[in-house]
């Protein structure tokens, strides 16, 4: 009996994939398993984005600075790992090894620039204290999040079929299901950002003053794009839709919860989901229940 060697570059994507899903073990419960719903040859996939967006957003919010970096060096850091991943994009290879594996799912799927400039221009707004106005926001908003749904999305569909009008349904949806994970987030973090890193997203919005008609109408905006999200998730192959689905499900939950917390506490609690509610969660995905369409 023969055995096939490796080669030396095949052995180290292979273990550039799998640091990539350490990081998103470490990092995110809610996505590591909504990760595990998706087909076995897509989770390597999602994880190689993943891990690339986590470290850069790790760079600007804490790790750095932890590290004892000044201001000027973390944007520097930050401006080494856009170069780094814009080279590797070129040549197939990086040194960082997640980096690396992005690049491998990044070619496959047709990820370019178009979406990686954007999402590092947001990685670099975050080092800017001032606060966003509305116009900013946006722009904040889909770079951070946005443009990582889209790159999800050419990752579920490099091998499936899809008509341009059901390309472009799917695109608007994960646009407006990535703002709703953002928003979703602001809230969860209202006043640790503020306090800790001095950031301050929603305009007009005072993180350690919040009242109950302005937490109402953010919860309000943010559900209106998870329920704008859904024809597009209904698209979503087979092989994709159980865990997209799992992932709103779990955050259309974080926004029940947010909105039932007092708004007084809001800046102060961290709302979550427990483990007991997202397993519930999980099972309804299995079985293929998307919200608004029969199992």
């Amino acid at each position: 009996m023969s055995y096939a060697i490796a080669s030396p570059l095949s052995r180290y994507t292979a273990a550039a994939t799998a640091s990539s899903a350490v990081v998103i073990r470490r990092y995110s419960t809610s996505f590591g398993l909504a990760c595990r719903l998706l087909a076995p040859q897509l989770r390597p996939e999602i994880e190689n984005i993943y891990a690339l967006v986590r470290l850069a957003d790790e760079v600007v919010d804490g790790a750095a600075t932890g590290a004892g970096l000044a201001a000027p060096a973390v944007l520097e850091q930050l401006d080494t790992l856009e170069g780094e991943t814009y080279a590797a994009l070129t040549l197939g290879y990086s040194t960082n090894l997640v980096v690396h594996a992005f690049v491998q799912t990044a070619r496959r799927a047709g990820i370019g620039r178009d979406l990686v400039t954007p999402f590092f221009a947001s990685m670099r707004r975050d080092c800017d204290p001032h606060a966003h106005s509305g116009d900013s926001l946006g722009e904040y908003i889909y770079g951070s999040a946005e443009v990582v749904g889209l790159m999800c999305l050419r990752a579920f569909l490099a091998d499936a079929a899809s008509t341009p009008a059901e390309r472009a349904v799917m695109a608007e949806s994960a646009r407006r299901l990535g703002a709703a994970f953002q928003k979703v987030n602001f809230l969860r973090d209202l006043g640790q950002d503020a306090a800790q890193l001095g950031r301050q997203y929603f305009p007009g919005v005072d993180p350690g003053h919040l009242h109950e008609l302005q937490k109402a109408a953010l919860v309000a905006d943010l559900r209106a794009d998870l329920a704008a999200s859904l024809p597009g998730v209904r698209l979503l192959p087979d092989s994709s839709r159980r865990a997209v689905a799992l992932a709103h499900a779990i955050f259309s939950e974080l926004a029940d919860r947010i909105d039932a917390c007092p708004a007084e506490l809001l800046p102060t609690t961290r709302v979550s989901v427990p483990t007991a509610t997202k397993a519930r969660l999980a099972a309804a995905a299995l079985l293929g229940r998307v919200p608004g369409r029969a199992a």
